[in-house]
C-alpha cells in the first residue's frame, strides 16, 4: 500500500476512534454538539411549518438518504428502488445534489455518458444502472422541477435527500450501516450523526446494510461478475481473481467494506484507498506493475478515459430484505389513493402498481 493511502487510511482510522465511541475529546465537543442538535431540529421545525402553506409536486417523493456520515449504501438503494418501481409500471425520475461535481448551471440533466467532473460520480452511475432521467441541483426543489418539466415521471426517488426539508416528501427510507451503527450517539461534530437518532423513529423504512437479523428490514450487496474497464464485454467471475495478487482501489464512503468482501471471497488483495469522489487520474492506477486492478464501479465510472487493459471493476447490486419491496409498493399505493381523493394526484396513479416485468427478489403474490 503506497504512504498516501496509509496516511489517510490513518486518519479516518483516528476520525472513527473519537467518533465511534464516547472519549475524551468528543466529550470536549459535547456543546457544540448540543448547538448542532438544536439547529438541526429548529432547522427542520421551519421547513415543516413552512411547508404546509407550499404547493406540492404533482408526483409522489421517495426520499433515500441516512442520518449519519459516511457511506450506508444510499446508491445502491436508490438503484435497486428505481427498478422496482419500473418492472410495477411506474415511471421513476431521480434527483441528486450531484456532489462532487463542477457544473456550470443548474439544474443539470444527467445521463450515462456525462461528465462525472461536471455531473459527480453517482448521478451518472445512477443514471447508467438504472436508465432513468436523473436531474442534479444544489436545491432538490429545483431539480425536481426540472425534471418533470423535461421527463415524463410519475414518482421521483431523492438521493441522499432526508435532510433536505425543503423538498416535500411522501416516503422516507434511511439507512443504517450494521457495523458502524449511530458511532457514540452524538451529533457533528462529537459524534457521526447529522441529527439525533430519534430521527429514525419519524421515517417509513429504516433499512440496516449488512444486516439480515433483528434489523426493521436488512440488506446485502452482492456481486460476482467483474468487467473490464476498457472493454465491459470483458466479463470474468470474480473467483477467478483469485489466481493472482490484485490492486483494490476504493474512493468510496466506506472503503473497508469493499475491501472486506474482496477479502472474505478469497482474493489476494493490496488495498489502495482515496478519498470519497476522488478525481482519478492515469497515474493513481499505475502502480509499477501489470497485476490487475479492481474498483469500485462507482471509481470505474471516473476512470473510463484512461483505462488500461488490466483494469475491471465490480458492480455491486443491493438485496434487500424480501419484506421491504411490498411494504414499500403498498406505502406509496396508500400515498397515492390519499392524495388521489383530495385531488392531489393524478387519478390514473393509483392504478399504477401492477407488476408489469419479473423483478428479481419482490415477493409472490
Amino acid at each position: 500500500m503506497r504512504a498516501s493511502c496509509s496516511s489517510l487510511l490513518d486518519r479516518v482510522s483516528d476520525l472513527q476512534r473519537y467518533w465511534y465511541s464516547r472519549n475524551a475529546l468528543a466529550a470536549a465537543l459535547l456543546p457544540l454538539s448540543w448547538i448542532f442538535c438544536a439547529l438541526a431540529m429548529l432547522r427542520r421545525r421551519f421547513y415543516r411549518y413552512r411547508n404546509r402553506f407550499a404547493p406540492r409536486l404533482p408526483v409522489p417523493i421517495i426520499v433515500v438518504g441516512n442520518i449519519s456520515v459516511g457511506g450506508t449504501g444510499k446508491t445502491p438503494m436508490v438503484i435497486w428502488l428505481a427498478g422496482l418501481l419500473k418492472a410495477y409500471g411506474f415511471k421513476p425520475g431521480i434527483v441528486s445534489r450531484g456532489y462532487g461535481g463542477r457544473a456550470r448551471q443548474w439544474p443539470q440533466q444527467v445521463t450515462s455518458e456525462s461528465d462525472p467532473q461536471c455531473a459527480g460520480d453517482e448521478p451518472v452511475l445512477i443514471a447508467l444502472r438504472t436508465g432513468c432521467p436523473v436531474m442534479i441541483a444544489p436545491r432538490r426543489n429545483a431539480a425536481a422541477r426540472a425534471l418533470l418539466d423535461n421527463d415524463d415521471c410519475d414518482v421521483l426517488i431523492s438521493d441522499d435527500g432526508l435532510q433536505h426539508y425543503g423538498l416535500m416528501r411522501d416516503i422516507e427510507i434511511a439507512l443504517v450501516d450494521a457495523h458502524k451503527g449511530m458511532g457514540n450517539g452524538w451529533c457533528l461534530p462529537a459524534g457521526p450523526l447529522r441529527e439525533p437518532a430519534s430521527r429514525l423513529r419519524e421515517v417509513d423504512f429504516v433499512v440496516t446494510h449488512g444486516a439480515r437479523d433483528g434489523a426493521q428490514y436488512g440488506m446485502v450487496l452482492r456481486g460476482d461478475r467483474v468487467f473490464n474497464l476498457r472493454d465491459p464485454g470483458i466479463i470474468q467471475s470474480l473467483d477467478s481473481f483469485k489466481r493472482m495478487p490484485i490492486h483494490a482501489v476504493a474512493g468510496v464512503g466506506s472503503p473497508a467494506r469493499f475491501f472486506e468482501m474482496l477479502k472474505a471471497r478469497g482474493l489476494d488483495i493490496d488495498a489502495h484507498v482515496f478519498r470519497d469522489h476522488h478525481r482519478f487520474t492515469a497515474a493513481d492506477l499505475d502502480f509499477g506493475d501489470a497485476r490487475p486492478v479492481l474498483m469500485t464501479e462507482k471509481d470505474a465510472i471516473k476512470c473510463r478515459a484512461f483505462a488500461q487493459p488490466h483494469h475491471w471493476y465490480l458492480p455491486i447490486t443491493a438485496a434487500p430484505d424480501e419484506r421491504l419491496a411490498q411494504q414499500v409498493l403498498d406505502r406509496l399505493r396508500s400515498r397515492i389513493a390519499a392524495a388521489s381523493s383530495v385531488g392531489g394526484q393524478p387519478p390514473e396513479l393509483s392504478q399504477r402498481g401492477q407488476e408489469t416485468t419479473r423483478y428479481p427478489g419482490l415477493p409472490d403474490h
